[in-house]
């Protein structure tokens, strides 16, 4: 694909190809049943963080398929929400790494809007079922993603925690991209080492330091 400015010319662009016509086919068909997030939210993370606002990306899996959870930003929850494990764990490491409060409202748009695109590879879920929208669609698609991001100007962190993540450090080598791998921070994943103590928030803040960017409010 060729370089582009503002994700409306990305979806411009794909708006033809055939899996993202299969996504929307498969939307249509999907939404018969309890989806989360809502439909209106499935593309939030491009509305909030506009492509040449992104500095740091983080790479999520698919939504959270209990109720009131989901809102379209990886990771991310209603602020009147319990906290999921996997965000108290991102909590906790970003507490200890930056030694600051540990936060206690789960809804990221505060990180959305200052350039973090918080994007799930999978963007819908059936409710209680997880995994069980992964289609080869959504993968043909978050390839485009990341390759657009990789090809954009500036420079960006990439944050990719689990082994799902990880699969598309091969879509990110421009020379002024950063990617940072880590354990997912799901208990089952982090309890294991590998996400604890990565120190990946003041390390991305350093990087773009370096290039005379604002560095991210984490907490």
């Amino acid at each position: 694909m060729k370089q582009v400015r503002t994700w409306d010319e990305f979806f411009e662009n794909i708006a033809e190809t055939m899996y993202f016509q299969n996504i929307q086919t498969f939307l249509s068909s999907a939404y018969q049943k309890k989806v989360y997030p809502k439909r209106d939210d499935v593309f939030k993370a491009f509305t909030l963080t506009p492509l040449e606002k992104v500095k740091v990306v983080i790479i999520g899996q698919d939504p959270y398929h209990q109720p009131g959870q989901a809102m379209g930003l990886a990771f991310s929850v209603p602020s009147r929400e319990k906290l999921p494990p996997s965000l108290r764990n991102i909590f906790k490491e970003m507490s200890d790494d930056l030694q600051a409060p540990l936060r206690e409202d789960g809804d990221l748009i505060y990180l959305a809007k200052q350039g973090v695109f918080l994007y799930n590879t999978i963007l819908t879920v059936e409710e209680g079922k997880p995994l069980s929208h992964n289609i080869s669609a959504y993968e043909s698609f978050t390839s485009e993603v990341l390759i657009t991001l990789n090809n954009a100007p500036q420079p960006i962190v990439f944050l990719l925690w689990g082994t799902k993540a990880k699969e598309y450090r091969k879509y990110i080598n421009a020379t002024n991209k950063l990617v940072l791998t880590a354990n997912h921070p799901s208990p089952l994943s982090a309890n294991r080492g590998g996400f604890f103590g990565t120190k990946h928030f003041s390390k991305t803040n350093e990087f773009l330091a370096k290039y005379g960017i604002n560095p991210i409010n984490w907490v």
